[in-house]
């Protein structure tokens, strides 16, 4: 007999998901410049909060990050099934257009340490 072992979504393990608290080794006084270290540190960790609810790392710099959420519309394929469904695609691919969204942020830690979030259209 084979026993199946359920997993949970978002387990309650200890360090598992995102955490409301700044990185442990981010101990400057605030307003004052840290270093470039410091700097990768704390983007590093607010990288992987972002990591934790969902959204995937598109490029990344020393001080700054690219996150994205959701998926591109393929136009291609749908063009392609509606040409050969003689514009019956059309339709799905009108709705799947409208409803689909896609969010892209641009996180970046200035000279103090703080974490500037611009959400940009896509």
């Amino acid at each position: 007999m084979t026993e199946v072992i359920v997993m949970p979504d978002r387990p309650d393990w200890p360090g598992w998901g995102p955490t409301d608290q700044p990185p442990p080794s981010f101990d400057e006084a605030p307003g004052e410049p840290v270093s470039e270290e410091r700097r990768t540190i704390v983007l590093d960790w607010t990288v992987n909060e972002y990591v934790a609810r969902g959204w995937r790392l598109e490029s990344r710099s020393p001080t700054q990050a690219i996150m994205t959420q959701g998926d591109p519309v393929n136009h291609v394929l749908h063009a392609i099934l509606t040409i050969f469904t003689c514009l019956l695609w059309g339709i799905v691919w009108v709705v799947i257009a409208a409803t689909s969204k896609q969010q892209r942020v641009s996180l970046t830690v200035d000279r103090t340490g703080h974490v500037a979030v611009v959400q940009s259209p896509v």
